[in-house]
């Protein structure tokens, strides 16, 4: 493998730290800090939200306020840089609380952050966060605790973060049927996205 060159060096660590903010930012609900991560017209893809990143933060502060509890936790990254243009691949978990079906419960769900990001003013930022949701567990936080799922909801859902999404049904919010998992089309046709996101094409 080629030596990174300066150029390269500085890119990939810019954009680590990004990735790394927008974790910490947004779980501790430093809103003005974490909006720096985006650029203007950046959205974010989730199972509950689909939206410009603005709107992602307005709604993300109005879930914080209600005591909705979710966490993120990243593990390996991988960026490939073309010029201003970069697709950045993060492994990640999930980490949500909430009741389900009358029990406390907590569900992990680990997946990657698949990103579009791209410099401008010499800054880089998120135009595009898609995540992929790979597997997910749902566990009552009480090991005394008795859960018992209705089976037509869990069906609804994707194997990759159906656990996920039926806590979230159960808490009141819509959630997407549709999100790229570890295999299938859906995927192929987001890595297709972020090859010609590289090449020029608008995601």
């Amino acid at each position: 493998m080629a030596a990174k060159s300066e150029q390269e060096v500085t890119d990939h660590r810019q954009i680590r730290d990004l990735l790394e903010n927008w974790v910490v930012w947004r779980d501790s609900g430093d809103w003005e800090r974490f909006r720096q991560v985006w650029h203007a017209d950046g959205r974010m893809m989730a199972t509950w939200f689909q939206g410009s990143a603005d709107e992602f933060i307005r709604v993300s502060q109005d879930g914080w306020a209600r005591g909705v509890s979710i966490l993120h936790f990243l593990g390996g990254i991988s960026i490939e840089v073309a010029g201003d243009r970069a697709i950045s691949q993060t492994k990640m978990t999930i980490s949500q609380r909430g009741d389900v079906e009358g029990v406390t419960c907590d569900v992990v769900c680990t997946g990657r952050f698949y990103d579009f990001l791209e410099r401008r003013n010499g800054r880089w930022g998120i135009v595009l966060r898609q995540p992929i949701y790979e597997k997910d567990r749902i566990d009552p936080v009480s090991p005394s605790a008795k859960l018992e799922l209705d089976p037509a909801l869990l069906a609804r859902f994707p194997e990759g973060y159906r656990h996920l999404a039926y806590m979230q049904t159960r808490i009141g919010y819509t959630v997407k049927p549709d999100m790229p998992g570890l295999k299938g089309p859906k995927v192929d046709q987001l890595y297709s996205q972020g090859a010609a996101w590289l090449g020029g094409a608008t995601p």
